[in-house]
């Protein structure tokens, strides 16, 4: 919906609003053009019903406002003596249209001072459990999100199995933009497996501001820009289509921000001509292959001292191939005693390779070797050719088209570029662009393989590990790697756990409110 069709929205909300409660309002005491001014009657309303004002504020957040709607039905109900079970489960299952029933057709009197109190043990924790919903999920959604890394394209540096805090406030929150969502989780519903969401109401993009901008290197989450799965790596295979606030959540390192001019040579990423220098912290990973001397390898022994995993290693008696060696662990695996040789396994450039980006089979790129390309800049303009239409089809199409609310179509009439129709010879972005890339550069789906990521794709910054499961390890005590156990994703140097200082921390509070306790008792 653009912006001028949610102000007719909005709109006609107030006149069934004052519609179905003018009445209520004068027998509570107020006038009945109170319940048509927009925003104040909702500040009125909270008075009618005892409740404080700033739950206007939460009417209108994102997806809390869902939340909230109901209990402001039955609330308003209850202000009227209607405080049967049945009057909650008619106001409700009705959209809170049984208030017009009440409003019209019943003489009920006003509660000037009602029990807030719920009068039942069941109602008392329904109310805990919902405002308990409300608080986690405005924190879920504008300040901090829990994440787990479930591949190993960041490998080293984030690993599978660990248990992310992800910031959204350093880059500025976004909003949700899917107005009907079941909160505090994304695109299914646990156990049932279903979609969590309803895609006909969809809020405009709008994004908090940030006290940081993306830098080159960051780590960051993002919305996956080219996804249709049915859920996060489902199986089944079904497409459908998704809202930009629920495509799943990818994690990876962005090596171009927008106005960088970005090329891959033999593995590394070059930006302006130059390469890269990545955090101390990163550690890329390459596909090895070699030649045995014959023997077996000890895959336990493998992990442990080269932290070479069993899928992704493959040998027989002569040669073998491995996936996320670093090379220092490259180095020290050359001198294992079954190894008679070990290269780098690159693809040479100029060797054309299926599913690398822009996917239409006419540039002689690879997961090695690739572009040089632009990253696009908000307000910068490109010229547009054969070439470019090619790499920015996708961008003008549908991050600046479809999902935005505009029909965008680009076609190419012998040389010249025509959008909708028109001829152009130049182009100028409406948003941010970024490129992503795993540090695992041969086990990592990543811009490599869909392209640019937009401005409003992006989700958050992780800033620290709470957890981290090794599934890999045997044993439980040996599953947990402690060691990574509230750690900081960012920073220089090895990471520093403060796992014992939380215990140390949470003991003390533990003994503090004991000894309070008691001293409250005596």
């Amino acid at each position: 919906m653009t912006l001028s069709e949610w102000f007719i929205f909005f709109l006609a909300i107030q006149v069934v609003h004052f519609l179905g409660t003018w009445k209520l309002y004068i027998k509570a005491g107020r006038k009945a053009w109170e319940a048509a001014v927009p925003v104040y009657n909702a500040v009125i309303l909270m008075k009618i019903i005892n409740r404080p004002w700033w739950w206007v504020i939460l009417l209108f957040i994102p997806v809390i406002n869902v939340i909230m709607l109901p209990v402001v039905w039955v609330e308003t109900i209850r202000s009227f003596g209607k405080n049967s079970t049945t009057d909650t489960i008619l106001v409700i299952v009705t959209l809170g249209l049984y208030i017009y029933y009440v409003n019209y057709m019943l003489d009920v009197t006003y509660v000037q001072d009602r029990d807030l109190k719920p009068r039942t043990g069941t109602g008392e924790w329904i109310s805990s459990i919902l405002f308990a919903v409300v608080a986690a999920t405005l924190v879920h959604t504008y300040f901090m999100q829990p994440y787990t890394i479930p591949t190993g394209s960041l490998e080293r540096t984030l690993l599978v199995g660990d248990f992310l805090f992800v910031s959204k406030f350093h880059y500025g929150a976004r909003t949700p933009m899917t107005a009907i969502s079941f909160p505090m989780v994304h695109d299914t519903i646990p156990l049932v497996k279903t979609k969590s969401y309803n895609s006909d109401i969809q809020y405009p993009y709008f994004r908090l501001p940030g006290f940081q901008n993306i830098k080159r290197n960051d780590i960051v989450v993002f919305s996956w820009p080219v996804d249709t799965v049915r859920f996060f790596r489902d199986p089944s295979g079904i497409h459908v289509y998704k809202p930009i606030d629920k495509k799943s959540n990818y994690v990876k390192r962005c090596v171009g921000i927008p106005g960088d001019s970005l090329s891959v040579v033999d593995g590394y990423v070059y930006i302006n001509g130059k390469q890269t220098e990545l955090p101390d912290r990163a550690q890329l990973q390459f596909s090895y292959e070699g030649r045995t001397k014959g023997k077996s390898f000890n895959m336990d022994n493998l992990y442990k001292r080269y932290r070479i995993k069993q899928n992704e290693f493959g040998y027989n008696n002569e040669i073998f191939q491995s996936g996320g060696l670093t090379n220092e662990a490259a180095a020290k695996f050359k001198n294992h005693p079954n190894v008679a040789s070990l290269d780098r396994a690159i693809k040479p450039q100029g060797i054309k390779e299926p599913g690398i980006f822009p996917n239409n089979g006419k540039v002689n790129w690879n997961r090695d070797n690739f572009g040089a390309i632009y990253i696009p800049e908000a307000g910068k303009t490109v010229k547009m050719d054969l070439k470019s239409f090619s790499l920015y089809r996708r961008i003008i199409e549908v991050y600046e088209g479809s999902e935005m609310g505009i029909d965008n179509k680009l076609s190419v009439n012998g040389t010249q570029v025509l959008l909708n129709g028109n001829p152009i010879d130049s182009y100028t972005f409406k948003q941010d662009y970024y490129w992503m890339m795993g540090d695992n550069r041969h086990n990592s789906e990543d811009s490599r393989a869909w392209g640019y990521v937009p401005a409003n794709h992006i989700v958050g910054k992780p800033v620290f590990i709470w957890m981290s499961w090794d599934s890999d390890a045997k044993g439980l005590f040996n599953k947990i790697r402690w060691e990574r156990l509230f750690t900081t994703v960012g920073g220089n140097g090895k990471p520093v756990s403060y796992f014992y200082y939380f215990l140390i921390v949470l003991a003390g509070w533990i003994i503090f409110s004991k000894y309070r306790k008691k001293k409250k008792a005596s």
